[in-house]
């Protein structure tokens, strides 16, 4: 089997603003690709790109897929290590855009086998529950959004923060008084804290009953994290300092950290997600997956992997329920409330809607 050519979509989704500590989201800045071969077979991919966090834009990921579709072309999907060293041969980090090419050649080695992916990865069914993130805003409306998940049977809320540590201190306050005690909590500074906050701030906290608290400094700091697991009575997640399987093995052996958060955009896709994993799994340390801003389609994949995954233990693949305007998505990942399932068709299962494509800017490689 030889990939024959890569269509290459600018998949813009319209949503409402989403607010983390590191800025505004007024879109999601995705970039779906669908690469084709000679057998009749082709695999989707899509990736959502998170400036603020991983340095890649909408702009630079298309500029990148051009040029890894040329590097493919004509070369075997099924070896999907081989391809991803390809890329990685051509330009290092750029792990955004490589997890769509990575998705899109999984989704062809799924479909060749016969398989669902989550088979093909060697996993099988089991219940999912995913978290509910709330966006930065006042102590008040926060309340009341997670107040709302809560009526809708939402049952874990991740609270983003990383702005004035009282401030964020009081939107805890308000959220676990407006949802009680049986509502799980999970924290995400996003970075925003010093370390002097982030001691203050989870020891302020831990009054309220919080799974763990996510990457509560900025990463040029992973030197304190060990300092700060040491004396934060909430557990740590390591996010944003952990990107590769290499990030997870100094995390751990450092003891900076009590769980790693995985996501596509930071690993490149499903192979590097399997090293983190791999990683993770030689000391029992709990993972998470986790996405960007990405539609029912790389959240799919994203479920499909963590099927496959007995270490991941948290899941927190909300994001096409936090404003999308349009689910631009034909099958894959349903929703049942919060609970989470993916069909048994052979590879993702998943489609992007045609009409949708149609108003899509695109190339053809």
């Amino acid at each position: 089997m030889k990939i024959t050519h890569t269509e290459i979509y600018r998949f813009s989704i319209p949503m409402e603003p989403f607010v983390i500590a590191t800025g505004t989201m007024h879109f999601a800045q995705n970039v779906l690709i669908r690469i084709y071969t000679d057998a009749g077979i082709h695999g989707i991919g899509e990736c959502s790109a998170f400036p603020m966090i991983v340095g890649e834009t909408q702009e630079t990921c298309i500029a990148m897929a051009k040029d890894f579709a040329a590097i493919l072309k004509g070369k075997d999907p099924v070896a999907i290590p081989e391809r991803m060293g390809d890329l990685l041969a051509y330009a290092d980090h750029n792990h955004t855009i490589k997890s769509a090419f990575d998705m899109a050649l999984f989704d062809i080695a799924a479909k060749n086998a016969g398989l669902p992916l989550y088979q093909f990865l060697g996993g099988s069914k089991r219940t999912i529950e995913t978290d509910m993130t709330i966006g930065i805003d006042s102590p008040d409306g926060m309340a009341a959004t997670a107040l709302k998940y809560q009526q809708n049977g939402c049952r874990i809320v991740k609270i983003k923060l990383g702005k004035n540590v009282h401030d964020d201190i009081q939107r805890v306050k308000c959220i676990r008084e407006a949802l009680g005690p049986e509502t799980t909590l999970r924290l995400d500074a996003n970075q925003g804290w010093s370390f002097d906050d982030a001691l203050f701030a989870l020891g302020e906290l831990e009054q309220y009953n919080i799974e763990f608290c996510e990457q509560p400094m900025r990463t040029w700091y992973d030197d304190e994290l060990p300092a700060l697991n040491l004396n934060s009575p909430i557990k740590l997640m390591a996010d944003e300092s952990c990107y590769n399987h290499h990030d997870a093995r100094k995390l751990i052996n450092s003891q900076s950290t009590t769980y790693l958060n995985i996501k596509f955009s930071k690993s490149g896709g499903i192979l590097g997600a399997q090293k983190i994993h791999e990683e993770a799994l030689k000391t029992g340390v709990k993972c998470m997956i986790g996405s960007m801003l990405e539609s029912r389609i790389a959240l799919s994949a994203n479920l499909h992997f963590a099927l496959a995954s007995p270490n991941v233990a948290f899941f927190d693949l909300d994001t096409a329920l936090l404003g999308h305007l349009v689910d631009p998505v034909v099958g894959g990942l349903t929703y049942n409330g919060y609970f989470l399932d993916v069909p048994d068709e052979v590879g993702i299962g998943a489609e992007a809607d045609e009409f949708f494509l149609e108003t899509c800017e695109s190339w053809t490689v």
